[in-house]
């Protein structure tokens, strides 16, 4: 039977993108983006409130879509897979997508005036922080794609082997084991780290879901303390937005202990909420699964060029964010069903075409 929560967090998630990659141009730490107005500690609390848990959250669901798909697919069908959803829209996004973020990066941040042709060059020849905001190479959003089809292929290695050494490896795991799972990953973020991305702690975390959270009594067990889970997570998230970016002061052992304590606490409360209401399908919960895939490789480079633009009409920080992320959600969803309606494009973006036009 589907686990259709599985589905329904997944584009919440990636809907969620918008508003958080919107706010990452007010950051107040200095975090470079292809878009910088100023610091502004309200919009940077957005960013704060949601990045501890929103990407570790889809690594999990991924593993646990690992095992389902692992339960009817032959290892070389999932390679097979793994290719089209995620090494095909990862180079097209890349190659086509971040040319055109980066250029308006460097030309709103380093006041490049080439030609847009020619910036093709810089980005190809232009290796420095890989963040693009300097118009140099960049995977932008699409890193996510590149781990996932990295951590996907090294995590079929472990489980063949499981699968060779240990013939029946389903453990429904008790609660204060679920719990305790969480404790290496401040340990783990350091390991294998690009840009502050551990390929490691998402390895972890994608082979949780494949071997805990896929079992369907441990999802119990979490669906029934989601409130507990819940009021832990959020406590530490507030404290730890409140720690970071209001108190004035620099707390780093407290702000990484509360993160990481957000991190494990909203990921066991969304899973468990997750199961508890929303593992159902409706018309709107398979529209928004469907087009999530194409969503997430179209939205940054929409709401950047809306913003650039925005730049140039108003200086009006409310307007600066409300505009273009209103404006975002209306063009994703629109280029999103093009996109999906013609066969080389939804080739391109990893996804299954809906109609040809």
């Amino acid at each position: 039977m589907r686990r259709y929560y599985i589905d329904n967090l997944r584009w919440m998630v990636i809907i969620l993108l918008i508003p958080y990659h919107a706010a990452q141009a007010w950051n107040t730490w200095g975090e470079p983006n292809y878009i910088f107005f100023e610091g502004n500690r309200l919009i940077s609390s957005i960013i704060v409130f949601f990045s501890p848990y929103i990407m570790p959250l889809l690594f999990l669901l991924a593993g646990m879509s690992t095992k389902f798909a692992l339960d009817r697919r032959t290892p070389g069908q999932y390679v097979t897979e793994r290719v089209k959803r995620l090494l095909i829209p990862l180079a097209f996004g890349t190659l086509v997508f971040m040319p055109v973020m980066t250029y308006i990066g460097d030309k709103h941040n380093c006041k490049y005036d080439g030609s847009f042709i020619g910036h093709y060059k810089v980005f190809f020849t232009k290796f420095t922080d890989f963040t693009g905001a300097d118009g140099g190479f960049s995977f932008g959003q699409f890193w996510f794609l590149l781990y996932l089809f990295v951590i996907s292929l090294a995590a079929l290695g472990i489980i063949t082997l499981q699968r060779k050494l240990i013939k029946k490896a389903d453990f429904t795991a008790p609660l204060w084991l679920i719990i305790l799972l969480g404790l290496p990953l401040p340990f783990l973020t350091e390991l294998l780290s690009i840009g502050g991305k551990s390929l490691a702690e998402f390895l972890y975390i994608f082979l949780l879901g494949y071997y805990v959270f896929s079992n369907d009594a441990a999802i119990e067990k979490v669906k029934r303390a989601r409130f507990i889970f819940l009021a832990i997570g959020l406590t530490a998230c507030v404290i730890n937005v409140y720690l970071f970016l209001w108190s004035g002061k620099s707390y780093p052992v407290l702000n990484t202990a509360t993160s990481f304590v957000t991190r494990w606490f909203m990921i066991l409360a969304l899973i468990g909420t997750g199961k508890a209401y929303i593992d159902r399908s409706s018309k709107a919960s398979s529209y928004f699964t469907r087009i999530s895939f194409a969503f997430f490789s179209l939205h940054f480079i929409i709401l950047v060029a809306l913003q650039y633009l925005m730049s140039f009409v108003t200086s009006n920080t409310a307007l600066l964010y409300v505009v273009p992320v209103a404006l975002s959600y209306a063009m994703t969803f629109a280029f999103s069903e093009v996109f999906l309606r013609i066969r080389p494009l939804s080739f391109l973006l990893g996804v299954k075409q809906k109609k040809t036009l």
